[in-house]
Parts: structure tokens; C-alpha cells; sequence
């Protein structure tokens, strides 16, 4: 899909392989999809004034899914929502780190680690456990395990070529994440008032039991701005687990490779692949860290932090916007209900734990 929308401005077909290499031909191919996520951002920020309480992130990805549905984008906008999605959103992350300093990221990242850690660790072991039960394959749950615990469809694309899944195990993983992504940040924000949960807790909530970071952000931005700042480095931090999950998948896949080297081949599977540990950390951590020392250095003038917080809000606007114009309502319903009932089973429990070791840890 790719090489066809890059391949339309070239004039004719020989010069397509040079035309897919220009970066004006990447950005002509961008910006139709990407001006309707703006233009739905634009209206959902609209509509998140008139009625607070649901705010523009939500509004934006709501607004989405409904012109998803009603319009069904073609090939010629999604190179552009694909790229608002991701590329947009991870934008909005290296905005936030100029709010924040590192003092501020280092207390709240060890701060929050019990927390992460016995919420990962739940995670994995209810897949495994609840997997096997309801006759869910093992890569398929490994991959919803993990897209649970720790970062959405970030931790299944790290994982994918460690254990060697197949496409159509990770298309179900990611649309089943997805799922639980919209419902999470549209109930998320409701359960916090209903709790009680103070800025602060709420942020550590959303960020240990929301799987993107970009509905982490949509929830946490509902709640309010100090929530929104507390969520996404907590949000970090847990993006970095991907790392040791990574090579301890590594290790067991190579083990299980070694041992059925002399068994049947399975030819749906991919032979896992080697763990490049530089990859797994995001470029847009790397940004959100440098833009948090130029504010700690002082590089950053106080009077920059609420203009600079408003861009951050509307780029996540548009990002969730792109999310869901992205939706595909018939790719959701080829899961089938194991898949999906495992990754709810494992959404209530991440966030019955979470919740949990918070209270916990007060009352200790």
C-alpha cells in the first residue's frame, strides 16, 4: 500500500522507484489524511469546550470512529491518518517533556515501579493462565499479554519478530488492544471521579493500566493537566519494561527453536530474530528526556509551558482523531470472541491490580 500512494506523484512508470524516494512524494501522500485528522481535530476541540467534562481527545477519537464508519476512508488517505497517528502523537509526547523536569520524571518513575511491575507481572501470568483456558494459541496470547502489560501495539511490534508470530496473530492482538483502548479512555475518567482518585493517582492509574500511550494521554488529559503530566511518565517508564520482556522472550523462543529443531517444521510461524536492544527504545522517550533537561537547564522560559501544554492537548486531539478514522469495524470482528475475551479479562485485571497495589501502598 505503501509504494502505490508514494508512487502517484511520479509522472510516469518507470520513475516510480525515484519518486517513492523523494520526501516531497512522502509528504504529498500525507497531507490529504492528515488534513482531515486536523479538520476532526479541530471540530472535536470545539466540542470538548462545550462540553468539558468529555474534553477534545475523546471527542476526537469518538468523532473518528463515527466518520470511519459513515465514510470508510480509502487508500488515498491513509498514508496521512497512519502517520497523524503515530508520528503526531509521539510529537505530542516530546511537547510534554518541556512541562516537566527531570527531577520530576526520575522521582515519578521510581516511584511508580512497584506498581508497574506487579501489574506486569499479573498481566502475564492471567494470560498465560486465562490463555490456555479459553484455547487461545500461545504466540496470540503472548501478544495480547504484553500489549496489556506494558504498551499496546508498541510492545507487540517489539515482540512480534522475537517469537516469530504470524501476521494474522498480530492483526488480532493489535485490533483486540484497540478495543479495550477506546474503552478505557472513555470509562477511565468517569470510575476516577467515582473513586475519589486525587491528580496524581489518577495519572498513576492511567499510565499502569491503559495500554497506548496515546489513549494513556486521552484518559489522563480528561482527568486533568497534572494527571495528563504524571500519566505519561509513568507511561515511559513502563514502555521501558519492553526491554527485559524482550530478551526473556528472546531466550525462551531460542530455547524452544533449539528444542524442536529436530520436530516437525511449523510453517505458520517465522523463526524468531535476534533482539536489537537499541531499537527498543522509542525515539520520542529519547525527545520527551532532552526537552525535560532543556526545561530543568532553565532553556525553557516559563511562559512558553501554557502555549507549549495547548499544542501538546490539540497534537494528541489529532492524533486520537487519525486512531480512529482508522478503525476497521470488520477487521474488529474477524478476532473472533476468544481473543477478545481474553484481552477484557486481562483489562480488568490489570486494572483491579493497579488500583489495588495503590491502596495498598497507602494503608502499608
Amino acid at each position: 500500500m505503501k509504494d502505490t500512494s508514494l508512487s502517484r506523484s511520479g509522472p510516469t512508470r518507470p520513475t516510480r522507484p525515484a519518486a517513492a524516494a523523494r520526501p516531497g512524494s512522502a509528504l504529498a501522500a500525507r497531507l490529504p489524511g492528515l488534513a482531515l485528522a486536523v479538520v476532526v481535530a479541530v471540530v472535536a476541540t470545539a466540542l470538548g469546550r462545550l462540553v468539558p467534562v468529555v474534553g477534545g481527545p475523546v471527542s476526537g477519537i469518538v468523532l473518528g470512529v463515527v466518520v470511519a464508519v459513515a465514510v470508510r476512508p480509502g487508500d488515498r488517505l491513509r498514508p496521512g491518518v497512519a502517520f497523524a497517528g503515530r508520528g503526531v502523537l509521539q510529537a505530542a509526547v516530546v511537547v510534554l517533556g518541556a512541562q516537566l523536569s527531570l527531577g520530576q520524571v526520575l522521582r515519578v518513575g521510581v516511584g511508580s515501579l512497584p506498581v508497574m511491575i506487579v501489574t506486569l507481572a499479573v498481566c502475564l501470568a492471567a494470560a498465560y493462565g486465562i490463555g490456555r483456558r479459553l484455547g487461545v494459541v500461545r504466540d496470540l496470547r503472548t501478544l495480547i499479554g504484553v500489549g496489556t502489560g506494558i504498551c499496546g501495539a508498541s510492545a507487540i511490534a517489539a515482540v512480534t519478530p522475537v517469537i516469530g508470530a504470524a501476521e494474522a496473530e498480530v492483526a488480532y492482538a493489535v485490533s483486540t488492544i484497540f478495543v479495550f483502548n477506546i474503552a478505557a479512555v472513555l470509562t477511565f475518567p468517569a470510575l476516577g471521579h467515582l473513586l475519589g482518585l486525587g491528580q496524581h493517582a489518577f495519572g498513576l492509574f492511567a499510565g499502569t493500566a491503559v495500554n497506548d500511550m496515546s489513549s494513556v494521554v486521552a484518559a489522563a488529559t480528561t482527568y486533568g493537566g497534572p494527571a495528563a503530566d504524571y500519566a505519561v511518565v509513568v507511561k515511559l517508564a513502563r514502555t521501558l519494561l519492553i526491554i527485559p520482556v524482550c530478551l526473556g522472550l528472546a531466550a525462551l523462543a531460542r530455547r524452544r527453536a533449539r528444542t524442536a529443531d529436530g520436530g516437525p517444521a511449523d510453517s505458520g510461524q517465522r523463526r524468531p530474530g535476534a533482539v536489537h536492544v537499541g531499537r527498543l527504545v522509542p525515539w520520542f522517550l529519547v525527545g520527551f528526556l532532552v526537552l525535560a533537561a532543556a526545561n530543568t537547564a532553565g532553556l525553557v522560559p516559563a511562559a512558553a509551558h501554557g502555549p507549549l501544554g495547548t499544542l501538546a492537548v490539540f497534537l494528541i486531539t489529532v492524533a486520537l482523531s487519525a486512531i480512529g478514522l482508522s478503525t476497521e469495524p470488520s477487521r474488529l470482528r474477524r478476532t473472533g470472541p476468544a481473543p477478545l475475551l481474553l484481552g477484557g479479562c486481562l483489562w480488568l485485571v490489570v486494572s483491579a491490580t493497579s488500583l489495588a497495589v495503590q491502596f495498598l501502598a497507602r494503608h502499608v
